[in-house]
């Protein structure tokens, strides 16, 4: 089956792509891994071919990475739907399947089971602050919000599922039409699509008691509750905000395991996690993203931390 994978990132992000990239390889993915970003390409990506409407990087003889510069005023968070369809429509429109992965997202698993979890339906994972009941006044608030826009959100769900990962069949495309266009009946509300949560004034912060507070997130669950497709779910094992997944490892939050000083961390009550341990199993093939001697200490690092934790 042909399967395009994609993902955005902008800065030392890149280090979440190229341990991504390497995870899937690890795990089978063979084909094309498209990536959106902003700002500078990363420094491991040499001698790239110049193609017209992006640039390709050869990471292994049938795995690349292709770059598609991006000119969006959008924090990338809420271009994942854009960017899905964009592929649809001019980059890949062959592709029966499209996933897409957040740049701090290692994979666990054979590739070809994400291609059966996607056949059973679009294919999501539960989110950290899930479940949000299906009378919450969160859920609610969205039902008052969207229904004069045509949108009756009658389907009951209690998950609250994470934005970090989707796949999803060709012909299901019209449930990323759906997520684009709920996401950007928000801003009349949040004021800009240029902020990861919202914001209708830059300098006035929001909180979970807004009801559209992580913006493209949000928006996902909503058109999960609009949909007439059928969804495959995973609980929070699927990207190990609890023991027991074999999916996906999902490095929330800030640092990330690139940035993290693991021992100090430890130190703070905040040893390594599930994420932090995955990623730095991917970090140097087919991708080197470390020399040796850096490499060495980061590992130090997080054997130290490892030890730590047990102790603090």
């Amino acid at each position: 089956m042909m399967s395009a994978v994609c993902t955005l990132f902008e800065g030392h992000y890149h280090y979440g792509l190229g341990a991504l990239t390497n995870s899937l390889y690890h795990h089978g993915y063979r084909g094309v891994i498209w990536a959106g970003y902003r700002g500078q390409l990363p420094p491991w990506a040499k001698l790239l071919k110049e193609h017209k409407t992006y640039q390709e990087y050869l990471v292994t003889e049938d795995l690349c990475i292709r770059f598609i510069h991006l000119k969006t005023d959008y924090h990338l968070t809420n271009y994942k739907p854009k960017l899905m369809l964009n592929l649809w429509e001019q980059f890949c429109p062959e592709a029966q399947f499209i996933f897409y992965f957040d740049p701090d997202i290692t994979i666990k698993c054979r590739w070809s089971y994400f291609e059966e979890w996607a056949a059973y339906g679009v294919a999501l994972c539960e989110d950290v602050i899930s479940p949000i009941l299906d009378t919450h006044p969160l859920r609610l608030a969205w039902q008052k919000y969207y229904k004069p826009h045509g949108y009756n959100l009658q389907n009951t769900t209690n998950i609250y599922v994470n934005g970090g990962f989707i796949g999803i069949t060709r012909d299901k495309v019209s449930f990323l039409k759906d997520w684009e266009q709920i996401q950007e009946l928000m801003t009349k509300e949040v004021g800009s699509l240029a902020y990861a949560n919202a914001s209708k004034d830059n300098d006035i912060a929001r909180n979970r008691s807004f009801p559209f507070y992580k913006t493209d997130q949000d928006a996902l669950n909503i058109t999960v509750m609009n949909t007439e497709y059928s969804v495959s779910l995973i609980g929070k094992e699927g990207m190990d905000f609890k023991y027991g997944g074999f999916t996906m490892s999902h490095a929330l939050g800030s640092p990330k395991p690139w940035k993290k000083p693991m021992a100090l961390m430890a130190l703070k009550g905040k040893p390594p996690n599930l994420a932090d341990k995955e990623y730095w199993k991917y970090t140097q093939f087919p991708i080197k993203l470390y020399p040796k001697s850096i490499l060495l200490a980061k590992k130090s690092d997080l054997v130290l931390g490892k030890s730590l934790g047990r102790i603090f």
